[in-house]
């Protein structure tokens, strides 16, 4: 069985005080995060392509600094994933579940 749903349902949804929280604690988290994000993806790029003698440093053997600033942007991205996951989890999804739940009502 589809349920069809009025436009309306979902601009009363989009307008309420909710849904403008969802979108801020969204917001509030991803804006934020993926700035630093790419602040150190540049900051890894420009010290590649500019501060050589520096990125070549070897550390141990033959690790270098450039490529342990490689090897930790994936450390990153992975820990900002997971990070994000337990973000939504906590502040995100009840807020959701709780607005579909309303949309889910007002569609009936």
């Amino acid at each position: 069985m589809t349920v069809q749903h009025d436009s309306s349902v979902y601009e009363d949804i989009q307008s309420s005080a909710q849904f403008q929280e969802l979108r801020r604690r969204y917001r509030s988290w991803a804006f934020p995060m993926t700035v630093a994000f790419l602040a150190w993806y540049l900051l890894y790029v420009v010290l590649s392509g500019f501060a050589r003698g520096f990125m070549g440093t070897k550390l141990f053997g033959e690790i270098n600094v450039a490529l342990v600033f490689g090897v930790l942007q994936f450390v990153s991205t992975f820990l900002i994933a997971w990070a994000y996951s337990r973000h939504a989890a906590k502040k995100l999804d009840p807020l959701a579940d709780e607005l579909r739940g309303q949309v889910e009502e007002k569609s009936r």
